[in-house]
């Protein structure tokens, strides 16, 4: 396994970011705890959660997976989302943070949180209510580093500068959704990222899971896939144009000769500006299959035929 330092941290992650938010609910906790266990194992040290993941079970199952193991993991979580209706049951206010953190920490059964995400923009709480309680969480060494996900650069920015003006600890990542087919970041988010020295860890490396090539146009989702439980979803990824992007991208996965799932993976990890993708796994199998992928070595040609390829697409799976 390859690692990066995240952003201009000393703290070093692994290439690939183990996805868990699926973690007690598509797969069980038997399956995710093991998981877990041979992510670190193949030297994913880097996994990525959220308080609401599948109503809490994924904090738990990673604080069981991770007992006895605890310092070789960089467990990502993040708070803005609620599990409850109701006032002050969501968003980035003081109160539902302070509120949050401490149950992400007893789920997780740890003392600290690596890295705590902003979930998503919180327009009804001043973002100097929710940096400020940021800085006190690393401040009581709750908290190693914050970082924000599903950000627009100006919000990115406007937080950096804040952040800066009342010397509170600033960010050190974000998390956008990218991939050969929504690449959009790439506009703005990346070129103030590598201004600034953010790290950046993706979501949704395979538009989840079109870029597998396991769907067809002619024929309905498999049974048992995202897709199928999702037919929203899937009306919105099956467009013709999508289809027709598909097929050129698994030309050049032959060409190259892996399949069309490890070539947008690969592609990703070119790109110097990505820390990691972060890839999901349903068995043990699949987590060192993944694991692999860091070794392959895409040429430049192949790279710049999907770059041209997908150019200024910004296809989003939620539009």
């Amino acid at each position: 396994m390859n690692y990066r330092n995240l952003g201009k941290s000393g703290l070093k992650v692994s290439q690939l970011c183990l996805g868990t938010n699926n973690f007690g609910g598509q797969i069980s906790e038997e399956a995710s705890l093991k998981i877990v266990n041979k992510a670190l194992d193949c030297g994913i040290n880097a996994m990525d959660t959220a308080n609401i993941y599948t109503g809490g079970k994924s904090e738990e199952i990673i604080g069981k997976a991770v007992k006895g193991r605890r310092d070789e993991a960089i467990i990502a979580t993040k708070v803005g989302f609620g599990k409850l209706d109701g006032p002050n049951q969501s968003g980035l206010s003081r109160k539902h943070i302070l509120n949050q953190v401490e149950r992400s920490l007893k789920s997780l059964q740890t003392d600290f949180i690596d890295i705590y995400y902003m979930h998503r923009f919180d327009p009804e709480t001043p973002l100097e209510e929710t940096l400020r309680t940021f800085d006190y969480l690393v401040r009581q060494g709750k908290v190693r580093y914050i970082a924000c996900s599903n950000f627009a650069a100006w919000q990115i920015a406007k937080a950096n500068g804040i952040c800066e003006n009342h010397d509170w600890e600033k960010l050190i990542a974000v998390q956008p959704p990218y991939n050969l087919l929504q690449r959009d970041i790439e506009e703005d988010i990346i070129p103030y990222c590598q201004q600034e020295g953010l790290g950046i860890l993706t979501y949704t490396p395979l538009m989840g899971g079109f870029l597998t090539g396991k769907y067809s146009k002619a024929s309905p989702p498999p049974a048992g896939s995202r897709f199928e439980y999702n037919p929203r979803l899937w009306k919105h990824a099956s467009q013709e144009s999508n289809f027709a992007l598909l097929e050129q991208i698994e030309n050049i996965a032959d060409d190259v000769g892996i399949p069309v799932s490890k070539l947008a993976i690969a592609w990703i990890l070119k790109n110097p500006a990505i820390t990691a993708p972060i890839v999901g796994a349903s068995s043990v199998e699949q987590v060192e299959e993944n694991s692999r992928i860091v070794e392959i070595n895409l040429d430049d040609d192949a790279y710049q035929r999907l770059n041209e390829l997908t150019k200024g697409v910004s296809f989003s799976l939620y539009s």
